[in-house]
């Protein structure tokens, strides 16, 4: 029998191969093997290894830890951080890369997001709370929901919107800007990354394209009217993506809007098919854009009739406003 190695002692015994093909590019057409590194699960956060153990072939699969809850580690994870790259900032969020080891060699391995002064709002957003299923008509829309859309954007939660559109922030990131069509100036629309993805791992790429305009803002506006406008913006979406990021393809682009939405202003992700499905994705906070594009094209009436039109079943935190004060007292008959 040969000798009996202890399991700690394997690891320190792998001889590395190659990184294994768990991504979406086959590691046999890539010619600058310096792309590997976008071929990873799980945002990034998991890499399989090809190699071998005592000329034994091995598979090693590393994946980051879940991070510390208990005060003095979470104090301690703080306290590390070191070669912080500020990535962008535009009015109140900010956002890195930075390294969780103690060396400044470190190479970058932590994505951070800053929002300086936050509000009430982004508390409740970024805490634990319960998620329930509601069912918008289009009475609760015109008679709640709108009234409440219109307070948000009157309060200057989209000043980093505008900054963007205008031309004040963010500049030197926007990856295409479309003039609209013709002379409808009104359907102009911009490509960026959007502030959470690290700007580096394809199969996590995460884009925002934002709209000019500013009359529509959500996909409850949508009419049979923009039906020619929204397909002009998926083609140049997808054109632009991959032209940006070669190794990307069109078939391995997802293109959504949100709702609701964090911020009341027309934008659609665009995100790589491989990202990591988290809520924000699920069925019930992400409307894919063929699909809505599919429905306005089914649906009857004239040029104005659109998503305004029909119920939406959707997810909300119990601690979002519109689960507080619509949502809630209807369902317990305080509403009429």
């Amino acid at each position: 029998m040969g000798e009996i190695i202890a399991p700690e002692a394997l690891v320190p015994l792998f001889k590395l191969d190659r990184l294994l093909n768990q991504g979406t590019i086959p590691y046999s057409s890539l010619t600058d093997k310096s792309l590997a590194k976008h071929r990873t699960d799980q945002g990034g956060r998991r890499i399989t290894l090809l190699g071998s153990i005592d000329d034994k072939p091995a598979l090693l699969t590393a994946e980051r830890a879940a991070f510390p809850s208990d005060a003095e580690s979470i104090e301690a994870f703080h306290q590390c951080l070191s070669n912080v790259k500020n990535l962008g900032t535009n009015d109140i969020y900010h956002w890195y890369l930075a390294s969780a080891g103690q060396s400044k060699q470190n190479p970058p391995d932590v994505k951070l997001n800053l929002i300086t002064p936050c509000t009430e709002k982004h508390i409740k957003k970024y805490s634990p709370q319960g998620v329930r299923m509601v069912t918008e008509t289009t009475e609760i829309y015109r008679d709640y929901v709108r009234p409440y859309i219109a307070k948000q954007r009157d309060q200057g939660r989209l000043d980093w919107v505008f900054n963007i559109i205008e031309g004040r922030k963010e500049q030197e990131g926007i990856i295409y800007r479309d003039p609209g069509q013709g002379e409808a100036k009104e359907e102009a629309f911009l490509l960026t990354p959007d502030l959470n993805w690290d700007r580096k791992t394809l199969t996590s790429l995460h884009l925002l394209a934002i709209v000019e305009r500013r009359d529509i803002w959500s996909l409850r506006d949508l009419k049979r009217s923009h039906i020619v406008w929204l397909k002009h913006m998926r083609d140049k979406i997808l054109e632009a993506t991959v032209k940006k990021y070669p190794e990307v393809e069109k078939d391995q682009v997802k293109l959504y809007m949100h709702y609701q939405p964090t911020f009341y202003h027309l934008h659609i992700h665009v995100v790589h098919v491989m990202l990591e499905p988290t809520g924000t994705q699920a069925t019930g906070k992400a409307f894919g854009l063929e699909n809505l594009i599919a429905q306005l094209e089914t649906m009857s009436g004239g040029p104005d009739a659109g998503m305004a039109d029909v119920s939406l079943t959707y997810t909300l935190g119990e601690a979002h406003d519109l689960w507080l004060e619509v949502f809630h007292p209807l369902k317990k008959g305080l509403k009429g």
